[in-house]
């Protein structure tokens, strides 16, 4: 009952508390943990990767970036407890390997798994316990191919498991499994010589999770994936060879329709959501940039947006911050981040804090998150 609870409480924190039609319209998927930044240095910097330099853990935030790797090969483990406030094992665990075929390629192997711990399931006090241990995961690939000194592309191709479904006793259950696609481009401009520093431009986009809906039950409630469109912009002051202070920025939008009254009879109700439901992957990427019931400027607020910096000092050690700001009205996310990096020979260690400025609690709030990264192999320049 303890485990149930808790679990209760996870869904609880995890979602915006929902009192009006228009908070009814916050966009909610299936498998969220998709979302979530898995390793400690994006997430020192406010939750950002798309458009910072290469780093191990790109397969997540914009895999065209393997293509930049400045050394042939390389491994990253990192730990995100969730909820340590409440509960001790619920965690997100993520795992990268990438590999540099020469020069203007790579690939790149990924996987990332959520689990939410040991949960006892009972009818009444008296009943023995049913033990279940629901859990999340993904597996991906991608391979990046630079189409000029400047600029890479990528593609990602992602399976994702959901393991939901207790056991109840009149049919079995099952993992509800489906497929995804990413498309990711990234520029790195040449440094470039100004009054006091040289300086260094970088862009990226990705497309991330395009793909059908998951659904647990035949003939049962479909659930959109995570689809979406990530784009940013960033800036390198190279003072000299040990300083430089990187400055970026990052916007993200879900590509997912917006929950809306579709009869017009005020509510959202079971007739809105069927129909809701019915809208294809596909159509409901399009849609998304239109389908806001208040316009243009809901639609806005379904944009998130950070700012991150991160200064290192002579490649050894690194100093992060960030800022995550969500509508209050879409999820209300709303928090700033430290981090820290220390590298020595091959091996990096990087730690992330968050701390949050929302009214909503945040399942990340006061938890320290971990990522240790191995690169080896030959060394390539890319200037």
């Amino acid at each position: 009952m303890k485990k149930l609870l808790i679990l209760a409480v996870l869904l609880t924190v995890a979602l915006p508390e929902q009192t009006s039609a228009q908070q009814e319209r916050a966009i909610t998927t299936a498998v969220p943990f998709l979302t979530i930044a898995a390793d400690a240095r994006a997430s020192g910097m406010g939750d950002m990767g798309v458009a910072t330099s290469f780093d191990a853990y790109s397969q997540q935030w914009n895999p065209a970036k393997y293509a930049f790797a400045t050394q042939k090969s390389g491994v990253g483990v990192s730990y995100t407890p969730y909820l340590e406030t409440i509960v001790n094992d619920v965690s997100l665990l993520s795992a990268n390997y990438y590999n540099k075929l020469n020069d203007r390629s790579a690939f790149a192997f990924g996987i990332r798994y959520f689990g939410l711990g040991d949960i006892e399931l009972r009818q009444t006090i008296e009943q023995e316990a049913t033990l279940v241990k629901p859990n999340e995961f993904a597996l991906d690939g991608s391979y990046s191919l630079k189409l000029s000194q400047s600029f890479s592309m990528a593609v990602v191709g992602r399976f994702i498991s959901s393991n939901l479904r207790f056991q109840d006793g009149t049919q079995d259950s099952q993992a509800a499994n489906a497929f995804a696609v990413d498309v990711a481009g990234f520029y790195r401009s040449p440094e470039i010589a100004y009054n006091n520093y040289n300086g260094r431009w970088r862009l990226g986009f990705n497309i991330s999770n395009i793909g059908g809906s998951l659904q647990y039950d035949e003939g049962g409630q479909q659930n959109f994936l995570p689809t979406n469109l990530k784009f940013g912009a960033g800036f390198d002051f190279i003072f000299d060879q040990d300083n430089v202070l990187a400055i970026n920025s990052e916007f993200n939008k879900l590509l997912v329709p917006t929950p809306r009254d579709f009869d017009g009879d005020g509510d959202i109700d079971t007739e809105d959501n069927d129909q809701y439901q019915s809208i294809g992957f596909f159509n409901g990427i399009f849609e998304s940039f239109g389908d806001a019931p208040d316009g243009f400027s809901e639609e806005l607020k379904e944009v998130t947006w950070a700012l991150g910096a991160e200064y290192r000092f002579r490649e050894a050690f690194m100093l992060r911050g960030g800022y995550f700001n969500e509508s209050e009205e879409k999820g209300s996310r709303k928090f700033f981040t430290l981090g820290a990096g220390f590298k020595y020979k091959t091996a990096q260690i990087d730690l992330s804090y968050l701390f949050s400025t929302s009214q909503v609690r945040n399942p990340l709030e006061n938890t320290l998150r971990f990522s240790l990264t191995f690169n080896f192999g030959e060394e390539f320049f890319n200037d």
